[in-house]
């Protein structure tokens, strides 16, 4: 009997090692009920005081969620600042165009979270984040949610470890699934998380390739709208300065909304990634689905966030408290 249970135990374990994102059973609704009840009113009082100094803390908060729980799961791993010793998540160039606002975001919830003696040193940067993340897409008119809780922080941030670890703006979709599908994410899941491209900015030479030099047969990618090819054109002429940014969503660039399922019917998806979702014929159903139904869309976001937040969830001795989001312990 007891050799029987030794094995359940050594194949659960190998399981949870083999697919990190089942390791989120601790996480529940609630989770510091018992030791910071209010904690979830003061992140949200901190994110609508940020929200009303800028709309930009919308987009760089959700997408520092994304960052971090691509890259070792929902740590808080991408707010560490690198030391002499170790060039961190956030130095490297996949990262380096997170706006300061979303780490700003955190860093001042996280203080307003100690600064209550009850709660000091008791809520993690990672959760911080997940509730601010939720926090932030219903400021802009997007769903609110229940946030599962109780992740860890991590031990660990190298910006080694982000290589090959975030979707591109070239992807096709092959290429989104398998990246995805590697976090237990479903293509409905990535076409939902899509969606949250709404909202923010991108700077030029991301997409520049798309309008001035996508191939020898066409200097503009065919499957993009002439308008807005020249629209953006004319938004990010050739040696553009590169800090210059332009709306993801041409149309309703603040508001939370399926506008962008819309926009990619007309093709005006700005990544490549963005309009092959509704090109390809096995993601082009939901698209369309979403773009005339706004309350599926809206849920299988949540369904979507939910998930994503499970990702690679550290417990135990795999992670700890920081007292400094920007610096381990």
């Amino acid at each position: 009997m007891g050799r029987f249970i030794l094995l359940a135990v050594w194949s659960l374990a190998l399981g949870l090692s083999l697919y990190p994102y089942m390791a989120s059973a601790q996480l529940k609704q609630n989770y510091y009920a018992n030791t910071c009840p209010n904690v979830e009113n003061i992140v949200k009082n901190v994110v609508q005081k940020k929200f009303q100094q800028t709309f930009v803390t919308v987009p760089a908060t959700l997408r520092l969620f994304f960052h971090d729980c691509f890259v070792q799961g929902c740590d808080a791993s991408v707010i560490i600042q690198s030391t002499g010793s170790n060039k961190a998540e956030k130095d490297h160039p996949d990262n380096l165009s997170l706006a300061g606002d979303g780490f700003d975001t955190v860093i001042k919830a996280k203080a307003a979270v100690d600064a209550v003696p009850s709660c000091k040193n008791k809520v993690s940067c990672a959760d911080i984040l997940a509730m601010a993340t939720r926090d932030v897409i219903a400021l802009a008119g997007g769903p609110s949610y229940a946030v599962e809780l109780g992740r860890l922080d991590g031990l660990v941030s190298k910006a080694t470890d982000v290589e090959g670890k975030l979707p591109h703006p070239t992807f096709d979709l092959n290429q989104l699934r398998s990246m995805f599908a590697a976090h237990g994410l479903s293509q409905t899941d990535m076409i939902a998380l899509s969606g949250a491209h709404t909202l923010g900015f991108s700077h030029c030479n991301k997409f520049a390739n798309r309008i001035y030099n996508f191939n020898p047969q066409n200097r503009v990618d065919p499957t993009l709208n002439k308008d807005y090819a020249s629209q953006l054109q004319a938004m990010c002429p050739k040696n553009v300065d590169p800090l210059i940014a332009i709306n993801m969503d041409p149309t309703t660039p603040r508001t939370f909304d399926n506008v962008y399922y819309k926009n990619l019917q007309q093709g005006k998806g700005l990544f490549t990634s963005d309009q092959i979702l509704f090109t390809d014929t096995r993601s082009r159903p939901t698209v369309n689905t979403w773009a005339s139904n706004s309350a599926s869309f809206q849920n299988a976001f949540i369904t979507a966030m939910t998930k994503l937040g499970r990702v690679g969830v550290k417990t135990g001795k795999n992670g700890n408290i920081r007292s400094d989001c920007a610096a381990f312990n």
